[in-house]
Parts: C-alpha cells; sequence; structure tokens
C-alpha cells in the first residue's frame, strides 16, 4: 500500500475537526441514492440458467449467470454462447445490468455485449407490467431498435 504524509500547520483540535468532518462526510450516502432495490420478479431471475433458443434463425444454447452486485442495486446478467468463433472464443457474450429508477418508476437497463460501442441502443427502460419487463432500446434517432423481453 502506498503511503502519503500530510503536513498541516493547523492546531491539532482543529485538524482533529476537519478529520472528523471528512470522514462523516465520507461516510454518508450520496446525495439522491436510492434504498437499497429490493424486487420480488428480478429476485427469481437469481442463479444459472441454460438459454434454449432460435435467435436470429440459428438454434442456440447460451450459460446465463444472474445475481444482484453493487449494494444490491442491479441485477447483472452475464450471458455466454456455448456456440464459439474459430479463435475458441463464445460466438456471443453480454453483461447487462438491470435497475430501477425511482425518479421515473421504471426499470433500466445497460446491455454491453461483444458487438462493442456504448451508444443510445446500449440503454433501455421499461415499466414494470405484471410478470416480466419489456425492456425497449431505441437507436440514436430514437426510433425503436430492439425489445428484449424478462420474463418466467
Amino acid at each position: 500500500m502506498k503511503r502519503f504524509d500530510v503536513k498541516s500547520t493547523m492546531a491539532p483540535a482543529t485538524r482533529l475537526g476537519a478529520s472528523l468532518a471528512i470522514l462523516l462526510a465520507m461516510s454518508a450516502p450520496a446525495v439522491g441514492q436510492q434504498p437499497t432495490f429490493r424486487d420480488p420478479l428480478l429476485d427469481r431471475f437469481e442463479g444459472n440458467w441454460l438459454l434454449e433458443g432460435t435467435i436470429a434463425g440459428r438454434e442456440t444454447k447460451h450459460d446465463v449467470m444472474v445475481e444482484w452486485v453493487v449494494n444490491h442495486q442491479y441485477l447483472r446478467i452475464h450471458e455466454i454462447s456455448h456456440e464459439k468463433k474459430a479463435s475458441g472464443e463464445p460466438a456471443y457474450e453480454a453483461i447487462v445490468f438491470v435497475g430501477w429508477d425511482e425518479a421515473t418508476s421504471q426499470y433500466v437497463c445497460v446491455w454491453l455485449d461483444v458487438y462493442g460501442g456504448m451508444s443510445q441502443a446500449s440503454l433501455g427502460h421499461a415499466p414494470r407490467s405484471g410478470d416480466e419487463i419489456r425492456l425497449l432500446f431505441n437507436d440514436n434517432d430514437g426510433k425503436t431498435d430492439f425489445l428484449h423481453y424478462l420474463c418466467l
């Protein structure tokens, strides 16, 4: 661990008060921090899954690992295809984060995958609708790029 020394011309009592103020500020929650996110529907997705089906006209299988991360604020979905490229790497891999935006009362999503880049199409949103979440992703012109369903 790197060490650094700080020298101060403040009196010891003032230095102690300033140090305590800094520690209290660092330990306080960030302004606007949402409470820990609890969602019974998303809780049902937690675990390890095998996704099987047809995507873009091709039969496929993907391993899907789902867990709560970042102080239970986001559900991380890690998806890896069984199909491989010539290099031996998975043909498809994605890491997806699903959370909740209190201000809009909607699910929010960030979708990162092997295609790379970050654009408006990487960001999804959805109101809760029964036992499914219809995540809508728009392109940079605001047109629907794709719709992804999370349902059990």
